[in-house]
Protein backbone atom coordinates (compact mmCIF):
# COMPACT_ATOMS: atom_id res chain seq x y z
CA UNK A 1 0.00 0.00 0.00
CA UNK A 2 2.91 2.45 0.66
CA UNK A 3 4.36 1.87 -2.78
CA UNK A 4 0.88 1.97 -4.33
CA UNK A 5 0.91 5.53 -2.21
CA UNK A 6 4.08 6.79 -3.19
CA UNK A 7 4.03 5.93 -6.89
CA UNK A 8 0.50 8.00 -6.75
CA UNK A 9 1.59 10.70 -5.07
CA UNK A 10 4.65 11.14 -7.32
CA UNK A 11 2.29 10.83 -10.89
CA UNK A 12 -0.03 13.92 -9.38
CA UNK A 13 3.42 15.78 -8.50
CA UNK A 14 4.43 14.93 -12.50
CA UNK A 15 0.94 15.92 -13.80
CA UNK A 16 0.77 19.31 -11.49
CA UNK A 17 3.98 20.53 -12.69
CA UNK A 18 2.96 20.54 -16.54
CA UNK A 19 1.21 23.98 -16.99
CA UNK A 20 -1.49 24.27 -18.66
CA UNK A 21 -1.48 25.81 -21.67
CA UNK A 22 -4.21 23.88 -23.46
CA UNK A 23 -6.58 26.67 -23.26
CA UNK A 24 -4.67 29.40 -23.69
CA UNK A 25 -3.51 32.03 -26.17
CA UNK A 26 -0.26 31.83 -27.76
CA UNK A 27 2.39 34.59 -26.36
CA UNK A 28 4.23 35.64 -29.78
CA UNK A 29 6.47 38.35 -28.60
CA UNK A 30 8.18 40.70 -30.86
CA UNK A 31 9.69 39.05 -33.04
CA UNK A 32 6.78 38.68 -35.89
CA UNK A 33 6.32 42.21 -35.42
CA UNK A 34 9.58 43.37 -36.04
CA UNK A 35 9.73 41.27 -39.32
CA UNK A 36 6.28 42.78 -40.35
CA UNK A 37 7.64 46.27 -39.91
CA UNK A 38 10.74 45.12 -41.98
CA UNK A 39 8.76 43.94 -45.45
CA UNK A 40 9.03 46.67 -48.56
CA UNK A 41 5.96 48.38 -48.31
CA UNK A 42 3.08 46.06 -50.38
CA UNK A 43 0.14 43.93 -50.02
CA UNK A 44 1.83 41.47 -48.00
CA UNK A 45 2.74 44.00 -45.50
CA UNK A 46 -0.73 45.77 -45.48
CA UNK A 47 -2.09 42.60 -44.89
CA UNK A 48 0.17 40.97 -42.40
CA UNK A 49 0.50 44.87 -40.50
CA UNK A 50 -3.66 44.81 -39.93
CA UNK A 51 -2.97 41.80 -37.89
CA UNK A 52 -1.71 43.95 -34.80
CA UNK A 53 -0.13 42.75 -31.20
CA UNK A 54 -3.33 43.52 -29.69
CA UNK A 55 -5.50 40.96 -31.11
CA UNK A 56 -5.51 37.53 -29.83
CA UNK A 57 -3.91 34.75 -31.02
CA UNK A 58 -4.13 31.34 -30.67
CA UNK A 59 -2.27 27.54 -31.59
CA UNK A 60 -2.17 26.84 -34.83
CA UNK A 61 -0.83 23.04 -36.45
CA UNK A 62 -0.03 24.66 -39.39
CA UNK A 63 2.75 26.11 -36.47
CA UNK A 64 5.07 23.03 -36.43
CA UNK A 65 8.33 23.28 -33.54
CA UNK A 66 11.43 22.32 -34.70
CA UNK A 67 13.11 20.61 -31.93
CA UNK A 68 11.62 22.97 -29.75
CA UNK A 69 12.50 26.45 -29.84
CA UNK A 70 16.03 25.95 -30.56
CA UNK A 71 16.93 29.66 -32.18
CA UNK A 72 17.31 30.83 -27.99
CA UNK A 73 16.16 27.35 -25.85
CA UNK A 74 18.51 24.36 -25.68
CA UNK A 75 17.21 21.85 -28.38
CA UNK A 76 14.83 18.89 -27.12
CA UNK A 77 14.55 20.09 -23.71
CA UNK A 78 12.10 20.29 -21.37
CA UNK A 79 12.83 24.42 -21.64
CA UNK A 80 12.11 24.21 -25.72
CA UNK A 81 8.68 22.05 -25.67
CA UNK A 82 7.53 24.92 -22.98
CA UNK A 83 9.13 28.04 -24.89
CA UNK A 84 7.15 26.42 -28.39
CA UNK A 85 3.81 25.61 -27.01
CA UNK A 86 3.95 29.30 -25.71
CA UNK A 87 4.37 30.56 -28.88
CA UNK A 88 1.56 28.78 -30.15
CA UNK A 89 3.30 25.80 -32.03
CA UNK A 90 0.24 23.41 -32.78
CA UNK A 91 2.22 20.09 -33.29
CA UNK A 92 5.80 19.77 -31.36
CA UNK A 93 8.89 17.39 -32.70
CA UNK A 94 10.82 14.78 -30.84
CA UNK A 95 13.84 13.38 -32.44
CA UNK A 96 14.09 9.84 -31.81
CA UNK A 97 17.42 8.29 -30.42
CA UNK A 98 18.14 5.42 -28.48
CA UNK A 99 20.14 4.89 -25.53
CA UNK A 100 22.57 2.06 -24.74
CA UNK A 101 19.77 -0.18 -22.47
CA UNK A 102 17.27 0.80 -25.82
CA UNK A 103 15.13 3.45 -24.46
CA UNK A 104 14.21 5.91 -26.62
CA UNK A 105 15.53 9.45 -25.59
CA UNK A 106 14.57 13.09 -27.68
CA UNK A 107 18.04 13.90 -29.87
CA UNK A 108 18.11 15.79 -32.94
CA UNK A 109 21.10 13.00 -33.78
CA UNK A 110 21.70 9.75 -32.01
CA UNK A 111 25.40 11.31 -32.29
CA UNK A 112 25.26 15.32 -30.86
CA UNK A 113 25.84 14.56 -27.29
CA UNK A 114 29.24 16.41 -27.61
CA UNK A 115 27.91 19.77 -29.05
CA UNK A 116 23.90 19.79 -27.63
CA UNK A 117 24.66 18.57 -23.77
CA UNK A 118 27.39 19.34 -21.34
CA UNK A 119 28.88 15.67 -21.24
CA UNK A 120 32.51 16.89 -21.94
CA UNK A 121 32.70 18.82 -19.09
CA UNK A 122 31.62 15.64 -16.77
CA UNK A 123 34.18 13.34 -17.16
CA UNK A 124 32.76 10.23 -15.75
CA UNK A 125 30.44 10.48 -18.60
CA UNK A 126 32.71 11.54 -21.12
CA UNK A 127 34.59 8.47 -21.04
CA UNK A 128 31.84 6.63 -21.90
CA UNK A 129 32.30 8.43 -25.45
CA UNK A 130 33.04 7.28 -28.72
CA UNK A 131 35.42 9.08 -28.88
CA UNK A 132 36.52 11.50 -26.56
CA UNK A 133 37.35 15.03 -26.87
CA UNK A 134 40.67 15.69 -29.04
CA UNK A 135 41.74 19.33 -29.09
CA UNK A 136 42.70 21.03 -32.86
CA UNK A 137 46.50 21.32 -33.80
CA UNK A 138 47.05 24.59 -35.61
CA UNK A 139 50.08 23.59 -36.79
CA UNK A 140 48.95 20.62 -38.83
CA UNK A 141 45.68 21.72 -39.34
CA UNK A 142 43.97 19.28 -37.16
CA UNK A 143 40.22 19.97 -35.99
CA UNK A 144 38.94 19.67 -32.86
CA UNK A 145 36.69 16.31 -32.39
CA UNK A 146 34.89 14.36 -30.29
CA UNK A 147 32.21 12.00 -30.47
CA UNK A 148 29.07 11.00 -27.80
CA UNK A 149 26.31 9.27 -28.44
CA UNK A 150 22.88 8.61 -26.94
CA UNK A 151 23.94 4.78 -27.36
CA UNK A 152 26.87 5.36 -25.00
CA UNK A 153 24.86 5.85 -22.23
CA UNK A 154 21.99 4.42 -20.55
CA UNK A 155 18.67 6.31 -19.40
CA UNK A 156 19.63 7.12 -16.02
CA UNK A 157 23.09 8.27 -17.52
CA UNK A 158 21.56 10.32 -20.09
CA UNK A 159 19.03 12.15 -18.00
CA UNK A 160 21.89 13.60 -15.81
CA UNK A 161 23.20 15.45 -18.64
CA UNK A 162 22.35 19.15 -18.93
CA UNK A 163 21.32 20.53 -22.49
CA UNK A 164 23.27 23.42 -23.75
CA UNK A 165 22.99 25.16 -27.37
CA UNK A 166 24.05 23.06 -30.37
CA UNK A 167 27.30 23.97 -31.16
CA UNK A 168 31.19 22.98 -30.97
CA UNK A 169 34.50 25.22 -32.50
CA UNK A 170 36.10 23.05 -34.25
CA UNK A 171 39.08 25.15 -34.37
CA UNK A 172 39.18 25.40 -30.47
CA UNK A 173 42.81 24.28 -28.60
CA UNK A 174 40.80 23.48 -25.85
CA UNK A 175 37.76 21.78 -23.85
CA UNK A 176 35.90 25.20 -22.77
CA UNK A 177 36.51 27.20 -25.89
CA UNK A 178 35.35 23.78 -27.98
CA UNK A 179 31.94 24.00 -26.25
CA UNK A 180 31.50 27.43 -25.86
CA UNK A 181 30.62 28.30 -29.72
CA UNK A 182 26.74 29.52 -29.73
CA UNK A 183 26.63 31.91 -32.77
CA UNK A 184 26.59 35.76 -32.20
CA UNK A 185 22.65 35.31 -33.75
CA UNK A 186 21.60 32.77 -31.21
CA UNK A 187 21.92 33.12 -27.18
CA UNK A 188 22.67 31.33 -24.20
CA UNK A 189 20.48 33.57 -21.92
CA UNK A 190 18.05 30.54 -21.67
CA UNK A 191 20.66 27.96 -21.85
CA UNK A 192 21.38 27.68 -18.17
CA UNK A 193 19.09 25.24 -17.55
CA UNK A 194 18.16 21.78 -20.79
CA UNK A 195 16.45 19.46 -19.11
CA UNK A 196 16.58 16.05 -21.36
CA UNK A 197 13.31 14.00 -21.97
CA UNK A 198 12.85 10.44 -23.03
CA UNK A 199 10.53 10.31 -25.67
CA UNK A 200 7.75 8.82 -23.17
CA UNK A 201 8.39 12.28 -20.76
CA UNK A 202 7.80 13.82 -24.40
CA UNK A 203 4.82 12.62 -24.77
CA UNK A 204 3.54 13.04 -21.53
CA UNK A 205 4.37 16.48 -21.31
CA UNK A 206 2.94 17.29 -24.75
CA UNK A 207 -0.16 15.29 -24.36
CA UNK A 208 -0.50 17.62 -20.89
CA UNK A 209 0.08 20.53 -22.83
CA UNK A 210 -3.22 19.70 -25.42
CA UNK A 211 -0.53 19.57 -28.47
CA UNK A 212 -0.20 17.27 -31.03
CA UNK A 213 2.82 15.00 -31.87
CA UNK A 214 5.31 14.35 -35.11
CA UNK A 215 8.85 11.93 -33.76
CA UNK A 216 11.11 11.57 -36.34
CA UNK A 217 12.65 7.99 -35.92
CA UNK A 218 16.57 9.38 -36.19
CA UNK A 219 18.44 6.85 -38.80
CA UNK A 220 20.79 4.92 -36.33
CA UNK A 221 24.84 6.45 -36.30
CA UNK A 222 25.81 2.52 -35.00
CA UNK A 223 25.62 -0.78 -37.10
CA UNK A 224 22.27 -2.26 -36.88
CA UNK A 225 20.60 -4.62 -35.61
CA UNK A 226 22.49 -3.23 -32.33
CA UNK A 227 24.04 -5.21 -29.68
CA UNK A 228 23.12 -8.08 -31.18
CA UNK A 229 19.25 -8.12 -31.94
CA UNK A 230 17.76 -4.53 -31.80
CA UNK A 231 16.74 -4.31 -35.27
CA UNK A 232 15.76 -1.23 -37.33
CA UNK A 233 11.93 -2.64 -37.09
CA UNK A 234 12.29 -3.29 -33.12
CA UNK A 235 13.55 0.70 -33.26
CA UNK A 236 10.48 1.46 -35.69
CA UNK A 237 8.38 -0.39 -33.30
CA UNK A 238 9.42 1.13 -30.17
CA UNK A 239 8.41 4.40 -31.50
CA UNK A 240 4.50 3.70 -32.06
CA UNK A 241 4.74 1.49 -28.60
CA UNK A 242 5.47 4.99 -26.82
CA UNK A 243 2.33 6.41 -28.16
CA UNK A 244 0.32 3.25 -27.45
CA UNK A 245 1.81 2.85 -23.53
CA UNK A 246 0.91 6.81 -22.95
CA UNK A 247 -2.73 6.23 -24.44
CA UNK A 248 -2.76 8.98 -27.74
CA UNK A 249 -4.58 8.11 -30.75
CA UNK A 250 -3.07 7.58 -33.86
CA UNK A 251 -4.44 10.91 -35.19
CA UNK A 252 -3.10 12.84 -33.12
CA UNK A 253 0.40 11.85 -33.98
CA UNK A 254 2.80 12.18 -37.29
CA UNK A 255 5.73 10.05 -37.26
CA UNK A 256 8.30 10.72 -39.28
CA UNK A 257 11.71 8.99 -41.13
CA UNK A 258 14.30 10.40 -43.86
CA UNK A 259 14.30 6.16 -44.86
CA UNK A 260 11.25 5.05 -46.59
CA UNK A 261 11.67 1.81 -44.87
CA UNK A 262 10.49 3.04 -42.01
CA UNK A 263 7.46 4.64 -43.55
CA UNK A 264 6.36 1.29 -45.65
CA UNK A 265 7.21 -0.52 -41.94
CA UNK A 266 5.05 1.87 -40.30
CA UNK A 267 2.17 1.40 -43.17
CA UNK A 268 2.12 -2.21 -43.08
CA UNK A 269 2.20 -2.92 -39.34
CA UNK A 270 0.51 -0.03 -37.84
CA UNK A 271 -1.18 1.20 -40.24
CA UNK A 272 -3.58 3.59 -38.10
CA UNK A 273 0.18 5.86 -37.34
CA UNK A 274 1.11 4.79 -40.54
CA UNK A 275 -1.19 6.33 -42.67
CA UNK A 276 -0.29 10.08 -41.14
CA UNK A 277 4.09 9.55 -41.54
CA UNK A 278 5.88 12.00 -42.78
CA UNK A 279 8.44 10.62 -45.25
CA UNK A 280 11.60 13.06 -45.03
CA UNK A 281 13.27 14.24 -48.26
CA UNK A 282 16.83 14.58 -48.22
CA UNK A 283 17.83 13.38 -51.53
CA UNK A 284 19.37 16.76 -52.83
CA UNK A 285 21.71 15.05 -50.14
CA UNK A 286 21.11 11.06 -51.21
CA UNK A 287 21.19 11.81 -54.56
CA UNK A 288 23.77 14.90 -54.68
CA UNK A 289 24.85 16.22 -58.22
CA UNK A 290 21.84 14.27 -59.77
CA UNK A 291 18.51 15.29 -57.66
CA UNK A 292 17.31 18.73 -59.07
CA UNK A 293 13.66 19.93 -57.84
CA UNK A 294 13.18 21.49 -61.52
CA UNK A 295 13.74 18.06 -63.38
CA UNK A 296 11.20 14.96 -62.74
CA UNK A 297 13.19 12.21 -64.05
CA UNK A 298 16.14 12.89 -61.35
CA UNK A 299 13.62 11.89 -58.43
CA UNK A 300 13.94 8.24 -57.41
CA UNK A 301 11.87 7.26 -56.47
CA UNK A 302 9.21 10.01 -58.36
CA UNK A 303 5.81 11.68 -56.70
CA UNK A 304 3.72 9.43 -58.50
CA UNK A 305 6.04 6.02 -57.16
CA UNK A 306 5.81 7.36 -53.98
CA UNK A 307 2.00 7.83 -53.72
CA UNK A 308 1.43 4.56 -54.87
CA UNK A 309 3.34 2.83 -52.01
CA UNK A 310 1.06 4.84 -49.42
CA UNK A 311 3.39 7.79 -48.66
CA UNK A 312 0.69 10.71 -48.26
CA UNK A 313 2.96 13.19 -46.49
CA UNK A 314 6.05 14.66 -48.18
CA UNK A 315 8.67 16.64 -46.24
CA UNK A 316 10.92 18.03 -47.97
CA UNK A 317 13.75 21.26 -46.88
CA UNK A 318 12.57 24.72 -47.99
CA UNK A 319 14.46 25.22 -50.86
CA UNK A 320 13.20 22.53 -52.90
CA UNK A 321 9.42 23.68 -52.56
CA UNK A 322 10.11 27.05 -54.14
CA UNK A 323 12.45 28.76 -56.91
CA UNK A 324 12.93 32.26 -58.76
CA UNK A 325 9.86 34.09 -60.77
CA UNK A 326 10.31 36.13 -64.13
CA UNK A 327 10.43 38.64 -62.13
CA UNK A 328 12.48 37.91 -59.70
CA UNK A 329 9.88 36.82 -57.23
CA UNK A 330 9.20 33.65 -55.20
CA UNK A 331 7.15 30.93 -56.81
CA UNK A 332 6.56 27.07 -56.22
CA UNK A 333 9.21 24.84 -57.48
CA UNK A 334 8.33 21.81 -59.73
CA UNK A 335 8.73 19.86 -57.52
CA UNK A 336 6.10 21.37 -55.59
CA UNK A 337 3.41 21.80 -58.47
CA UNK A 338 4.52 17.53 -58.90
CA UNK A 339 4.00 16.62 -55.56
CA UNK A 340 0.24 18.42 -54.75
CA UNK A 341 -0.61 16.85 -58.73
CA UNK A 342 0.40 13.22 -57.64
CA UNK A 343 -1.84 13.71 -54.25
CA UNK A 344 1.36 14.48 -51.54
CA UNK A 345 0.44 16.34 -48.50
CA UNK A 346 3.46 18.59 -48.26
CA UNK A 347 5.53 19.83 -44.78
CA UNK A 348 8.44 22.08 -45.10
CA UNK A 349 11.37 22.78 -42.90
CA UNK A 350 12.91 24.71 -40.89
CA UNK A 351 12.18 28.33 -40.89
CA UNK A 352 14.17 30.81 -38.56
CA UNK A 353 17.09 28.51 -38.85
CA UNK A 354 19.24 30.51 -41.08
CA UNK A 355 20.35 33.27 -38.98
CA UNK A 356 20.10 36.76 -40.60
CA UNK A 357 19.50 36.59 -44.17
CA UNK A 358 20.91 39.54 -45.32
CA UNK A 359 23.42 37.52 -47.30
CA UNK A 360 20.52 34.80 -49.28
CA UNK A 361 20.38 32.88 -46.04
CA UNK A 362 22.54 29.76 -46.92
CA UNK A 363 21.31 25.80 -47.52
CA UNK A 364 17.12 27.14 -46.85
CA UNK A 365 17.42 29.63 -49.37
CA UNK A 366 19.82 28.50 -51.97
CA UNK A 367 17.17 28.32 -54.36
CA UNK A 368 15.84 31.41 -53.98
CA UNK A 369 18.68 33.54 -52.93
CA UNK A 370 18.78 36.31 -55.52
CA UNK A 371 15.05 37.17 -53.81
CA UNK A 372 16.70 37.25 -50.05
CA UNK A 373 18.15 40.51 -48.77
CA UNK A 374 16.61 40.79 -45.28
CA UNK A 375 14.93 39.15 -42.66
CA UNK A 376 11.86 39.77 -42.98
CA UNK A 377 11.85 37.67 -46.31
CA UNK A 378 11.23 34.50 -44.34
CA UNK A 379 7.48 36.52 -44.37
CA UNK A 380 7.36 36.44 -48.22
CA UNK A 381 8.63 32.76 -48.38
CA UNK A 382 6.04 31.62 -45.35
CA UNK A 383 3.35 33.53 -47.75
CA UNK A 384 3.87 31.59 -50.76
CA UNK A 385 4.26 28.10 -49.30
CA UNK A 386 0.79 28.19 -47.88
CA UNK A 387 -0.89 30.36 -50.81
CA UNK A 388 0.45 28.77 -53.45
CA UNK A 389 2.62 25.50 -52.93
CA UNK A 390 -0.37 25.02 -50.50
CA UNK A 391 2.11 23.15 -47.99
CA UNK A 392 0.03 21.55 -44.47
CA UNK A 393 2.75 22.62 -41.90
CA UNK A 394 6.20 24.36 -41.29
CA UNK A 395 8.45 23.34 -38.94
CA UNK A 396 10.08 26.61 -37.49
CA UNK A 397 13.36 26.87 -35.11
CA UNK A 398 11.05 30.09 -33.63
CA UNK A 399 7.13 29.03 -33.69
CA UNK A 400 6.26 32.25 -33.06
CA UNK A 401 6.84 33.38 -36.50
CA UNK A 402 4.85 31.01 -37.99
CA UNK A 403 2.11 31.33 -35.77
CA UNK A 404 1.63 34.78 -36.32
CA UNK A 405 1.62 34.10 -39.90
CA UNK A 406 -1.05 31.22 -39.45
CA UNK A 407 -3.46 32.75 -37.09
CA UNK A 408 -3.21 36.18 -39.22
CA UNK A 409 -4.13 34.76 -42.45
CA UNK A 410 -6.48 31.79 -41.23
CA UNK A 411 -4.37 29.05 -42.06
CA UNK A 412 -5.34 25.93 -39.77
Amino acid sequence: MRITLAILLAALSALASVPSLAAEGAQLGPRPFALVDGLAPGPLKDRLAACGADRPYTPRQFSISHRGAPLQFPEHTREGVLAAARMGAGIIECDVAFTKDRHLVCRHSQCDLHTTTDILARPELAAKCSRGFTPADPATGRKATAQCCTSDLTLAEFKTLNGKMDAADPEATTLAGYMNATPRWRTDLYATTGTLMSHREFIALVKGLGRRFTSELKTPEVPMPFSGDYSQDRYAQALVDDYRAEGVPPADVYPQSFQLRDILYWLEREPDFGRQAVFLDDRDVRDKGVFDPEKPESWRPGMAELAAKGVRILAPPLWMLVRLGPDGGIEPSTYAREARKAGLDLIAWSLERSGPLKDGGGYYYQSIKPAVTRDSDVLRLLDVLHREVGVRGVFSDWPATTTFYADCVGAR
